[in-house]
């Protein structure tokens, strides 16, 4: 018997599934995931991201169980697992959604489509997040966007739908992260996979935490609550976009004719809740239309500007969350617990490495990536390229952790909730602790340079020399004479507005990314 091969990849979920709903209306099929070890050996994977991802595939076979389908997990690589399955029971059809991922998916989805062609196999990808495969011009995305996202949703299918369908032997036993040789040091705080508790989330967002979102997203004391906290459940697809993005603005309509104060709230939250799921799809096309983003610098003329190799001592500070900056080294040290972060203390620790410690983005970006429990790539190097300074198109974005401090934790209770030996150290010396004298240090018990690290670097001068250094490069003729090409490739063409719901605002030029 002929079949469908519904692939799942970052898509785990049964509601808005084209592939499944299209598979399941044209007969026998079977539901496949395939975990494949060389994808989990990239740089940038992480135990988080696989312990995540085993929790959402046990969610999704209750899903489909539920269906009276079965979700056959294979370990190996994709062309060799579609082979054997093929030799066992040949399937006429392989049905998958297209993926935005890094350059290690990217080459294997290739292999996959050359593998179809040569096996007369017809592959079937659809595309999800909003994103366009060979976009002729940046000029046709945003019409585009919004056509995909009120679009209706696809409906998972019903049960015993799919008449005849396929089963193959006993799924494989998961692998651990251990097997897969993934180092997996234990974030005890990060969310828990599955779609069950991405609806749980969703709702709680919608229904309450909304109103927090404007005032509370970039302090990391209020962040934590006040953002939506879907990014991880987007990024392996326990959600769709497209339904995020319908579920707020049916919200935004529930709230439109409520006077009080906490509507009030809630509207504005959402309004600038549906920008950023806008920027989220702009930013995911920027690596769909130049994949060597993770590699290779936006604007050409940046690309020697920054050695790769270069202090690797600075790096391993930074790492390690003792360049002795109070909110730098507390973000890291909440990242270690939580795998999460918001974007404006994210914001801040990239601009930290690019800019006072003179790192290159690249390095930068695998170690947040194997730290960020919500690591999508398309988001992801893009940013760090903005927040570096070597897209040639974006303002100059340099934060200076101390003004942070003040800013987002006047009071230090961030910091002394993540840096402990920080508790006892008294409030005129918190900010800058390296200037306590002796006698304080010793009073407080806090030895600088040994409970608390010394600061890496003169923190003024070396943000001042990075300042001098970075617009000098924009200065040069060659620099300014490719911007225009990067502008019409990749620059968003018109500020975002949300034509469905209530009138939305501007996004913040700053901040254009989910700030989850």
């Amino acid at each position: 018997m002929s079949y469908a091969l519904v692939w799942f990849k970052r898509d785990l979920r049964i509601e808005d599934h084209a592939p499944l709903a299209h598979a399941a209306a044209q007969g026998p099929l079977m539901c496949l995931y395939i975990v494949e070890p060389s994808v989990w050996a990239q740089p940038d994977a992480a135990g988080q991201h696989y312990e995540f991802l085993l929790e959402c595939l046990q969610d999704l076979a209750e899903q489909l169980a539920r269906l009276g389908l079965r979700l056959q997990l294979v370990r190996g690589e994709a062309v060799d697992v579609l082979s054997r399955l093929r030799q066992q029971a040949p399937f006429h059809t392989l049905m998958s959604h297209q993926e935005t991922g890094n350059a290690h998916s990217y080459a294997r989805d290739r292999a996959v489509a050359r593998w179809c062609r040569e096996q007369g196999v017809r592959w079937h990808e659809w595309p999800q997040q909003g994103v366009v495969r060979r976009l002729p011009s940046r000029d046709l995305w945003l019409a585009q966007w919004q056509d995909f996202m009120r679009a209706r949703p696809w409906p998972s299918p019903a049960p015993g739908a799919a008449q005849g369908r396929i089963w193959t032997a006993a799924t494989e036993c998961w692998p651990s992260a251990a097997e897969l040789g993934l180092p997996s040091p234990p974030v005890p705080q990060r969310q828990r996979g599955g779609r069950h508790r991405a609806q749980q989330v969703l709702r709680d967002f919608l229904d309450e935490r909304s109103a927090m979102y404007r005032s509370g997203l970039s302090s990391p004391l209020t962040a934590p609550s006040a953002c939506s906290r879907l990014s991880p459940y987007l990024a392996w697809g326990c959600l769709s976009v497209r339904e995020v993005v319908q579920a707020t603005r049916e919200r935004l309509r529930a709230l439109a004719d409520r006077p009080d104060p906490l509507a009030q709230r809630q509207r504005q939250g959402l309004q600038a809740f549906l920008s950023r799921l806008h920027w989220q799809g702009h930013f995911i096309q920027k690596l769909e239309s130049e994949p060597a983003l993770e590699f290779r610098c936006l604007h050409p003329g940046y690309e020697d500007l920054r050695d790769p190799e270069a202090h690797p001592d600075r790096l391993a500070a930074l790492m390690q969350g003792r360049t002795g900056w109070p909110l730098v080294d507390a973000c890291v040290a909440m990242l270690r617990e939580t795998g999460w972060i918001n974007f404006r203390m994210r914001a801040m620790l990239v601009s930290v490495a690019a800019y006072p410690l003179w790192l290159h983005w690249r390095p930068v970006g695998l170690w947040l990536a194997r730290q960020f429990l919500d690591y999508e790539p398309g988001i992801h190097w893009p940013q760090l390229q903005m927040q570096s300074g070597t897209t040639g198109i974006n303002a100059t974005r340099i934060y200076n952790p101390l003004k942070q401090a003040q800013d987002q934790d006047p009071e230090g209770r961030f910091v002394r909730r993540w840096l402990p030996a920080l508790r006892r150290v008294p409030d005129a010396w918190l900010a800058q602790p390296w200037r306590m004298p002796a006698s304080v240090q010793a009073r407080c018990g806090v030895r600088v340079g040994q409970d608390i690290a010394e600061p890496l670097l003169d923190l003024e001068q070396a943000l001042r020399e990075a300042r001098e250094r970075i617009h000098a490069r924009r200065a040069q003729a060659e620099v300014r004479a490719a911007r225009a090409a990067l502008v019409e490739k990749h620059a968003s063409r018109s500020p975002w507005r949300d034509t469905r719901a209530t009138r939305a605002p501007r996004a913040d030029a700053r901040q254009q990314c989910l700030d989850f």
